[in-house]
C-alpha cells in the first residue's frame, strides 16, 4: 500500500474498459486548456500582473488575442508561432507547457485509479506551475503553495489510509525543520542557503504524502538537484558555488514521484 493512498496502478482490463475510459478522458481533453491558463498564471503571478482580468495581447504589438489564436497547441501551430497582425514571434514556451499540462494528465491516468485521477491532475499542473516559475524566477508564489497544504490535509481525510495525524505531523515536519536549517546556514553563513518558499512547498509535501513519504521528496529532490548541478557544471567546465539554484523544480518532482508510487522507506 502506497503513501498516496491508492490502489495499485489500473490494469490492462481496467484500462480497456468502457468506465475507465469515461472518467478519464475529460481532464486529458482539457489539460491543453489547463496547460494555456498555467502559461498565463507563469507569466503573470510573478511580476504581479492580473491574472484572471486582463486580456491576453500580443508582446509586440498589443493587440488582444481572440479565442481563435487563443487554441492550445492548434492556433499555435497554425500561425506557426507567430501574431497574426504584426508577425512577431511567440517562442515555444505556449506550446510546451500546454504539452507539458497533457503529459501530467496522461501519467497520472496510467499511475492512479479513478477516483483520485483529478485530485492528481490538480496536484500535479499546481507542481508544474511551481516548477517553472521558480525556474525563472526564484520563487515559489505563496498563492499556490499555501492552498496546497490544507488541500493535501482534506485529500488524506478523504483517502483515510494513513491516519491524519501523519499528515499534520509530515506538514509541521516540512515547514519546520527547513525553517531551522535556514536560520542556522543564514547566521553561519551570513546568507540564505534555503528559501522560505521551499519550507513552504515542503509542509505541502508533507501534508500530501505524510511525514514517511516526505522523507522521500527530499531524497529525490536533493539527488535530483545534485544531478543537475554536476550536469551543469560538466557543461560550463567549472563549479559555480556562488549561483542560486532553484530547488523547488526538484522538489516538484520528488513530491510527484512519491505521491503516484509511494515513499521510498516505508
Amino acid at each position: 500500500m502506497t503513501i498516496s493512498a491508492f490502489a495499485d496502478p489500473p490494469t490492462q482490463a481496467a484500462l480497456a474498459s468502457t468506465a475507465w475510459w469515461s472518467v478519464w478522458w475529460l481532464p486529458a481533453v482539457l489539460a491543453p486548456l489547463v496547460g494555456s491558463f498555467l502559461g498565463v498564471l507563469v507569466l503573470r503571478l510573478p511580476v504581479g500582473a492580473p491574472v484572471i482580468f486582463d486580456r491576453s495581447r500580443c508582446p509586440g504589438c498589443g493587440r488582444v488575442l481572440s479565442a481563435l489564436d487563443l487554441l492550445p497547441i492548434v492556433s499555435w501551430l497554425a500561425l506557426r508561432g507567430r501574431c497574426r497582425t504584426c508577425g512577431t514571434r511567440l517562442g515555444w514556451f505556449y506550446p510546451l507547457i500546454e504539452i507539458a499540462a497533457g503529459l501530467v494528465a496522461l501519467w497520472a491516468a496510467l499511475s492512479v485509479p479513478p477516483p483520485v485521477l483529478w485530485v492528481s491532475c490538480g496536484l500535479g499542473w499546481t507542481l508544474l506551475a511551481l516548477a517553472v516559475i521558480d525556474a525563472r524566477h526564484l520563487l515559489l508564489p505563496d498563492p499556490l503553495t499555501l492552498p496546497l497544504i490544507p488541500a493535501g490535509l482534506a485529500v488524506a481525510a478523504w483517502i483515510g489510509v494513513l491516519p491524519l495525524s501523519d499528515h499534520l505531523i509530515g506538514a509541521c515536519a516540512g515547514f519546520l525543520v527547513p525553517t531551522a536549517l535556514r536560520a542556522i546556514y543564514f547566521r553561519w553563513r551570513g546568507r540564505e542557503g534555503l528559501g522560505l518558499g521551499d519550507a513552504k512547498l515542503l509542509a505541502a509535501a508533507g501534508a500530501w504524502v505524510s511525514w514517511q513519504g516526505l522523507v522521500g521528496v527530499v531524497l529525490i529532490g536533493s539527488m535530483a538537484a545534485l544531478v543537475a548541478t554536476l550536469a551543469l557544471a560538466i557543461h560550463e567546465r567549472r563549479l559555480q558555488t556562488q549561483r542560486p539554484i532553484a530547488f523547488g523544480p526538484f522538489l516538484c518532482i520528488g513530491l510527484w514521484l512519491v505521491w503516484l508510487y509511494g515513499p521510498l522507506v516505508p
